[in-house]
């Protein structure tokens, strides 16, 4: 079983943008297929770094998260230039 955790900005910034049914459906899907590769593709999870992914909620929103052994903890939302703003400030 995987569980999931959120950050207070990745609520924050889902909280403000009002996407919170887009990306509570969103986790429900990564709870069920992730560490399931041929589903990955699918959910459009992609692997950032060593233990860094992203996966979208649409064409035009991104969740940033970690997967460690068990738990997937989210940390960020945004598009496409966001989401490279928050990658560049984690290096």
């Amino acid at each position: 079983m995987i569980s999931v955790e959120l950050s207070r900005r990745f609520k924050k910034i889902v909280r403000e943008a009002r996407r919170e049914e887009e990306v509570s459906a969103t986790l429900r899907q990564i709870v069920e297929g992730f560490g399931k590769p041929h589903v990955h593709s699918g959910l459009a999870i992609r692997k950032l770094g060593k233990h860094l992914y992203e996966c979208r909620t649409g064409l035009a929103w991104r969740l940033i998260f970690e997967a460690h052994k068990g738990v997937l903890t989210f940390d960020f939302a945004g598009d496409h230039n966001e989401v490279q703003s928050y990658l560049r400030g984690q290096r």
